[in-house]
């Protein structure tokens, strides 16, 4: 669940239009109360309530998309109107909203609102939800957040805690080194997080740390004991050369790297590689999604960091009707090119396959902001807003 990139006004100019007159009184409301404006928000509020239920049940109710007040004054950090929802109007402080099923605290983490996530915290809120499975934890460690991590640390949340989501298999030690955020993976590592963590027996904090050139990661992970000399056919040290990285190179070979170790990036494994994926694109054209399957897991096996790979493999799984898997890779895909949109349009289509329209819609709205030119990912985008 990556930090958001677009704010709540944007977002419902994107679907309402930039003419605010036109919008219905929930948008307005909800923008309202995302600045702060408090008075607005009192009269857009008397305008809704038609049946005289009041200001607190009417604010209770009311949402745009999914989202309510509170979670939009979460999203903005303004923290006389958070006052004012929470001890005034007595608003739940733990309450969801209904697009994505994320609590007030999740949008304060997501948008890096630290003095609203504290507020949060002294009034009930509870830091160990898991909203989709996913910890607030790893919100902060994906989004960068090290402030915020410190103080969920601060207030009993575990450094070694699981998700339980299909959307993310990473731990926070995973999502810190792939975001490069060098100052929360020495927080983990601090507290005895291991550097030597396999996930799926493939991949390794140093593969990821190199994978995404983050020599600060790479360093504090070789402080804290990593393997330097890899592990089957994977060279850190080939890697780190590959890719130009002096200063890795410099910090592999002082921590015991072996520079004799051959590596696994030659001619013939290129070679073999690529025979594997142009066999697999054959059989998925003449329509063998199994054959194609066999062929990219085939070509995985030589090359397990190829976001191309994952995603043809994907595809070829919604196509043989298992969703599951098609999300698994589509993640593998998205987590090793996060900037590729086809990578969010793949976990899309996974997610519409399974039905969890508010996640395809997240998905899809994220893969349209790197690629707006889009067309098939704007149509299945429509497609989930219509269906969720």
């Amino acid at each position: 669940m990556p930090r958001r990139h677009v704010s709540l006004p944007d977002a419902f100019k994107l679907v309402l239009g930039k003419d605010q007159d036109q919008w219905p009184p929930a948008a307005t409301l909800i923008v309202a109360a995302y600045y702060g404006d408090i008075r607005r928000l009192k009269e857009i509020a008397k305008s809704m309530d038609v049946e005289g239920k009041g200001l607190q049940e009417t604010l209770a109710h009311a949402n745009f998309l999914g989202t309510y007040a509170l979670h939009a004054v979460c999203d903005s950090g303004n923290m006389p109107t958070l006052q004012y929802l929470v001890e005034d109007l007595n608003m739940d402080v733990n309450k969801p909203d209904t697009m994505g099923d994320l609590t007030p605290a999740m949008h304060a983490v997501l948008y890096g609102k630290l003095p609203a996530l504290r507020f949060l915290a002294d009034h009930g809120a509870n830091l160990h939800q898991q909203p989709k499975g996913i910890t607030l934890l790893h919100a902060a460690a994906e989004g960068g957040r090290p402030e915020i991590f410190k103080f969920l640390l601060s207030r009993g949340v575990r450094a070694d805690v699981e998700s339980t989501s299909p959307l993310t298999s990473f731990t926070p030690l995973f999502l810190a080194t792939c975001g490069g955020y060098a100052s929360i993976l020495e927080i983990l590592l601090e507290q005895n997080a291991d550097p030597n963590v396999r996930m799926g027996d493939q991949v390794t904090p140093i593969s990821f740390a190199l994978r995404h050139s983050s020599v600060p990661c790479l360093k504090l992970l070789v402080q804290a004991g990593a393997d330097v000399n890899g592990f089957g056919s994977y060279n850190p040290l080939a890697k780190a050369a590959k890719k130009g990285l002096t200063e890795a190179i410099k910090c592999l070979l002082e921590a015991g790297a072996d520079p004799n170790v051959p590596d696994s990036d030659d001619e013939f494994v290129k070679k073999k590689k690529s025979e594997l994926k142009r066999q697999g694109t054959d059989a998925f054209r003449n329509e063998d999604y199994l054959k194609a399957l066999e062929f990219y897991t085939q070509a995985l096996k030589v090359d397990q960091f190829d976001a191309t790979l994952f995603s043809n493999r994907s595809i070829c799984w919604l196509r043989l009707g298992d969703g599951m898997k098609a999300l698994y890779d589509a993640i593998e895909c998205k987590n090793l090119r996060p900037k590729w949109a086809k990578a969010y349009y793949r976990k899309g289509a996974a997610l519409m396959f399974m039905k969890d329209y508010d996640s395809a819609y997240d998905a899809l709205s994220r893969g349209l902001e790197l690629d707006p030119e889009s067309e098939e990912m704007e149509t299945l985008l429509w497609e989930a807003m219509e269906l969720k």
